[in-house]
């Protein structure tokens, strides 16, 4: 069963039985807010009151014991150098239910030196999250389908861009912190100073 995760809390990542994780995925959602809609025939004939295409990126960030970046796997980087992390691609417009764009992460061919993933959503076009409903972000154990941990953003403002969750090494398994530290960013590495804030 989910742990439904609150902006600070951290949990132990491990399978049902107590076996460590081989397979995880990262998956992220938004969508538009509403826009007011616009009455009368001119609002109408000019298509007020659909709501708006919002662009986020959904990023992972892999960065060492010492906080220095190592890869970044973002919508111009689908795949980590080492092959270990993927992205599913970009998401132009948050519409739909479910995940908006994916992470996938295979824990067992991570690089050694790799102890945090920092997970992020920012905006390339500079739209900000007072424009964003219902962001979210959920780790799944890929072997089996099952949802481990989702945090919920519920928090709106001019900002744009979002340090999602971090995964870190903890002894020989990981752990799962929900941060949602807002910041601004219009691309991965613009996320940097409020990741190393929130390790």
């Amino acid at each position: 069963m989910a742990v439904s995760l609150s902006k600070g809390q951290r949990i132990s990542l491990e399978k049902s039985n107590g076996a460590g994780l081989s397979k995880v995925r990262m998956g992220l959602g938004w969508d538009p807010a509403q826009a007011p809609k616009k009455g009368g025939f001119f609002g109408g004939l000019f298509g007020g009151g659909g709501a708006d295409e919002i662009d986020l990126d959904a990023s992972c960030l892999l960065l060492d014991a010492q906080k220095n970046l190592l890869d970044v796997v973002w919508f111009r980087q689908l795949q980590s150098r080492d092959g270990s992390i993927k992205h599913s691609g970009d998401n132009l417009t948050g519409e739909g239910d479910g995940d908006d764009e994916t992470i996938f992460v295979d824990l067992t061919r991570l690089p050694g030196n790799v102890a945090h993933l920092a997970f992020t959503v920012c905006s390339f076009r500079g739209q900000t999250f007072n424009e964003v409903e219902g962001a979210f972000c959920r780790l799944v154990d890929d072997s089996n389908n099952t949802e481990l941990a989702k945090f919920n953003l519920s928090e709106k403002g001019a900002h744009t861009g979002v340090v999602m969750a971090i995964v870190s090494r903890d002894g020989a398994g990981w752990q799962m912190k929900a941060v949602g530290a807002p910041t601004a960013g219009a691309i991965a590495n613009d996320m940097m100073p409020a990741v190393l804030a929130a390790l």
